[in-house]
């Protein structure tokens, strides 16, 4: 697992988890105990990335959207839930409220969070716009972007992951493996 962003400023790691969402480097302080900070890895099965990207090609020229959810506090995404873009726009997704309200409720009943949450760019590349950040509101999810435009000479797509948490956009590692 690559330490955090505190491990390498001379935080002490002792017993940092090998898998899930939180590190929990020990950092001495006044108060003592464990400081909590997200790992920045997303894991996720090829045939997960496989269905996103499916959907972003699917939809294009309009941004797709959906949630990948997970067991709550596994960071583990399992259940692929494409969501219909109700701005139907090229340049903005939007979730349908409704649409929302009844995808928690169904993750509360199936004791299950949003793991991912992704959409797909059509003409720019896969970093989140300042409306995808002013929007995130989901501290613990991974922010997959998907771009349907060929904006690095690299292929007709961009797979990547972030994590946005108080406006602050941090890109992580991807590892696409077979199986969890």
């Amino acid at each position: 697992m690559a330490l955090p962003a505190a491990a390498a400023q001379g935080v002490h790691t002792q017993d940092v988890p090998t898998s899930g969402m939180w590190a929990a480097p020990y950092q001495p302080s006044v108060r003592g105990g464990p400081l909590l900070i997200l790992a920045n890895m997303l894991t996720i099965t090829q045939a997960l990335v496989d269905q996103i990207v499916a959907h972003a090609r699917k939809d294009h020229p309009d941004e797709a959207c959906g949630v990948v959810a997970g067991p709550a506090g596994s960071d583990r995404p399992e259940r692929f839930i494409p969501m219909l873009n109700a701005a139907m726009s090229p340049t903005f997704y939007e979730f349908d409220s409704g649409d929302l309200l009844k995808l928690y409720r169904e993750m509360d009943d199936r004791d299950e969070e949003p793991v991912v949450i992704y959409h797909s760019h059509t003409a720019t590349e896969a970093y989140p716009s300042r409306t995808d950040i002013s929007y995130a509101n989901e501290p613990g999810a991974h922010y997959v972007l998907v771009s349907t435009a060929d904006t690095d000479g690299l292929g007709d797509f961009q797979f990547r992951s972030f994590r946005i948490v108080d406006g602050e956009v941090t890109e992580e590692e991807v590892t696409v493996v077979e199986a969890y």
